[in-house]
Parts: structure tokens; C-alpha cells; sequence
């Protein structure tokens, strides 16, 4: 893409997937993109360090609970940043 951002598809797992980006990335962040399943993924695995949402306040409808089954994997997470205004709630969570 313009500005040099690449997308691997990786079916092999998420430990699999992180290392190829980690790889890729020649020691820059690497960040992950995909819907709840693939977030929830690399959670449940203890692979991320830090998730950033971005939370507006808009009804779209019933949606996807992006917490929801995670189990213990929950509690490994503070939250370490909140800024709100009145269009959206930024939320950093962080592993403890």
C-alpha cells in the first residue's frame, strides 16, 4: 500500500502470525488488524500488550461483545488511559 503498510494472511496460528509480523517489522511495532474473532484470538493467547479503542457512541446494532469469553485472559488487562469527548471514548488497556 502507499506509505509502505503490508498485509500477510496467516493460517498457521496467532504465535505463527505475530512472528512472521514481528520478522517484517525489523524491530518497529507491529499492530494487529481484524475483526473481534482475531482480536479475542490474540488475546485469549497473551499476545497482546496493548489494545487502544476507540469507542463512539453510536447504535449499529446488536454488534459483537469484544470482551466476552475472554475468561482469566481479562484480567491480565488496566486500563492506563482514558481521554473522552462527546464523539468518542479513547481507552488504552495495557498488560499488567
Amino acid at each position: 500500500m502507499d506509505g509502505g503498510t503490508t498485509f500477510h494472511f496467516v493460517t498457521e496460528g496467532p504465535e505463527v502470525g505475530l512472528q512472521r509480523a514481528f520478522d517484517a517489522a525489523a524491530g518497529l511495532d507491529v499492530r494487529l488488524g481484524g475483526g473481534v474473532a482475531t482480536v479475542q484470538t490474540y488475546l485469549r493467547a497473551g499476545l497482546v500488550d496493548e489494545l487502544h479503542l476507540a469507542i463512539a457512541p453510536i447504535l449499529l446494532g446488536a454488534g459483537e461483545r469484544l470482551l466476552d469469553g475472554l475468561g482469566e485472559s481479562r484480567d491480565l488487562y488496566e486500563c492506563t488511559q482514558l481521554v473522552c469527548t462527546d464523539a468518542v471514548a479513547h481507552v488504552v488497556l495495557s498488560r499488567r
